[in-house]
């Protein structure tokens, strides 16, 4: 309990002992009012004028530890007060402004500065306040433990995506090795054709020049015959005229006898670039949905060429990122949709666990929602055994379930209609005003893929 006041004021300066000395008379003084005293006069205690001693007079320690707990009481009650009333009118802050989010005092309150303002009594207001920081504080908790959580992750983030960019690039290289030997297959099997038209034209060339030798040596004779019969007699050149001109006339050849024998250039060269590309597209997919793997759930498998996926048990590594869905197995494609037509048809196989259609956009990755139109999805469900379209309650479709489902949306039109490409067959169609971009959508608890199917790629030519 602290001594009253009075009792702890020095008699020289009347104010709260500092640093306070202790007089072998038992008087106490501060330090500095007793060092003034004796400047100025003899070295005696100025209440009782006994003499002191000329040796160091020391510190009143208990005394001091008292003093120094009444001053620091006093400090923190003046700020207490300076805290309480309004610091600009003086008076006690009674009342709570709603409109300025302050306390004021009675005479705030006549002001102009809050005349039209709404007021509570500060009692009212501390436990308003103070319910609603406790709200926000829950809040700002919730979001700094998912920062420190993300926090924590992100250095695997990092390995992730060192893993996503060498995995990409092996399969890059692959593909590339699978393109650059079909170019290579095709490269010796053009060269090997003009190899081969080589061989034949230089053995036809051969044959040529085999029947160019026994005609030129069976010339040579017809012209010698000739030449002996202009210097024989006339009439014996008569006799024999018939014989030899015969023989001259079945020793002209055509001028044609050397034609065709040049290899056709045209036929490899002709627009070869064109020709293997013709040729490459043999050997190249083209799949009008792809699968974003950054959105697939951890338990789904995707293949490398993001056409096909299955489900797995065992949860895969992979982050927790925003555009992930982390509750449910589910994979959206790559490209949102939000004009237009398009379709691509999925091969479900053997499946007997799948969701097909396309999801709004805006529809949540972190919690399980039924996969309904006023929740964002238009699908078809098999499960259980039980074929349907999810509408709300879903629909009993009363079809045998394709082995391959076309998924076709017309976003200006506000359709999604499902076919089995088989023969073309409509199976439902859903109807809506869509407001939000869409995704294809993809479900699957089965370990049995399925799987998106390859368009035919068809080639305009444009001619100016």
């Amino acid at each position: 309990m602290l001594l009253p006041e009075e009792d702890l004021t020095c008699p020289i300066c009347c104010d709260i002992f500092t640093d306070p000395v202790l007089l072998p008379c038992s008087h106490s003084f501060c330090r500095s009012c007793l060092k003034r005293c004796w400047d100025t006069g003899l070295r005696e205690c100025p209440l009782c004028r006994k003499k002191a001693s000329k040796a160091s007079i020391p510190s009143n320690l208990a005394l001091k530890n008292v003093c120094e707990a009444v001053v620091q009481v006093k400090r923190q009650n003046s700020l207490l007060d300076e805290k309480m009333n309004c610091s600009l009118h003086g008076e006690r802050l009674k009342l709570f402004c709603l409109d300025d989010k302050q306390p004021i005092c009675v005479v705030c309150q006549a002001s102009k500065q809050h005349k039209e303002h709404s007021f509570s009594p500060i009692e009212e207001a501390v436990l308003d306040c103070k319910d609603d920081l406790a709200s926000s504080l829950k809040i700002l908790q919730g979001k700094l433990e998912n920062l420190k959580r993300i926090h924590t992750t992100s250095s695997s983030m990092f390995k992730y995506i060192k893993n996503q960019a060498l995995e990409t690039e092996s399969v890059i290289k692959s593909q590339f090795e699978h393109l650059h030997q079909v170019l290579y297959d095709e490269e010796l099997e053009m060269i090997a054709a003009v190899k081969t038209e080589e061989e034949e034209k230089i053995a036809e060339m051969k044959g040529k020049i085999k029947e160019l030798s026994a005609e030129v040596v069976s010339l040579t004779d017809t012209v010698s015959i000739i030449q002996e019969q202009l210097q024989e007699d006339d009439m014996i050149l008569l006799k024999n005229y018939k014989s030899t001109h015969d023989r001259g006339s079945s020793s002209m050849f055509g001028s044609d006898i050397m034609s065709g024998l040049l290899m056709d250039v045209t036929k490899h060269l002709s627009n070869l670039k064109y020709r293997v590309w013709e040729k490459m597209l043999d050997h190249i997919d083209y799949t009008p949905v792809t699968l974003d793997p950054n959105t697939a759930h951890p338990c789904l498998i995707l293949s490398d060429d993001l056409t096909s996926f299955h489900y797995s048990k065992q949860s895969g590594c992979c982050p927790d990122n925003p555009e992930r869905f982390h509750i449910s197995a589910e994979v959206v494609g790559m490209t949102a949709l939000g004009s237009g037509s398009q379709h691509w048809i999925v091969e479900t196989g053997s499946n007997q666990d799948w969701l097909l259609g396309v999801a709004s956009s805006s529809v949540p990755r972190n919690e399980e929602i039924a996969a309904r139109p006023e929740n964002g999805f238009w699908t078809l469900c098999f499960r259980d055994g039980e074929f349907r379209a999810m509408t709300s309650p879903p629909t009993p479709l009363m079809v045998s379930v394709p082995k391959q489902v076309k998924v076709l949306l017309d976003y200006n039109k506000g359709t999604v209609s499902f076919f089995d490409p088989a023969d073309d067959t409509l199976i439902y169609t859903f109807t809506h005003t869509f407001t939000d971009a869409l995704f294809p959508y993809f479900y699957t608890q089965s370990s049995q893929p399925l799987r998106i199917m390859p368009e035919k790629i068809l080639m305009t030519m444009l001619r100016q």
